[in-house]
């Protein structure tokens, strides 16, 4: 709600009280009043992806993530929904779950030969390795574009997790 105004019938207006977030109060006359009540629009997220029905199972999930810069999709029109999900990607997502962390290149250690300094994962893949979430195969070898297995997934979410301070020990109310 943007704004509620509030006249009688003669055009007389009648003061409007803001009480709370959308909760607006003003004492009634005698009479028949008019209530106006102007909106402001709310962002609409468009849909850019083609491949990415509205009846999808995971349409909001898609959603979510594009809205939040967590995910862009493999080109501007394509998110590729059943694309297998690779070390790079997976890597990157939580690098942007952290805000994208700003990090000094000169900090980044020995390279991987398998990622070229203007990769869209480079920085990820740095972030990963220097806060102990993800190593390469080697201290040559990332493997960016390799497929990332569902046992690398459960080490690597693991890892986030002792990133951030979850309590991961394994226990009774371990879920």
């Amino acid at each position: 709600v943007e704004t509620v105004t509030v006249t009688t019938r003669n055009g007389r207006n009648i003061p409007v009280k803001r009480t709370a977030e959308n909760t607006y109060t003003f004492e009634m006359p005698y009479g028949a009043v008019i209530a106006q009540v102007k909106f402001t629009p709310v962002d609409r997220w468009e849909n850019p992806f083609t491949d990415v029905a509205a009846d999808a199972w995971y349409y909001d999930a898609v959603r979510y993530a594009n809205e939040n810069g967590l995910m862009s999709g493999v080109a501007a029109n394509r998110f590729a929904p059943e694309l297998t999900t690779t070390r790079a990607m997976m890597i990157t997502f939580l690098y942007r779950m952290e805000g994208s962390p700003a990090m000094d290149e000169t900090s980044w250690g020995y390279p991987y030969r398998d990622v070229e300094p203007d990769a869209w994962y480079t920085a990820p893949v740095y972030w990963a390795r220097m806060s102990g979430i993800m190593n390469g195969y080697s201290d040559e070898v990332f493997g960016p574009e390799d497929p990332l297995t569902r046992e690398q997934m459960a080490t690597i979410l693991y890892r986030y997790a002792q990133y951030k301070g979850y309590d991961v020990s394994v226990g009774e109310n371990t879920n």
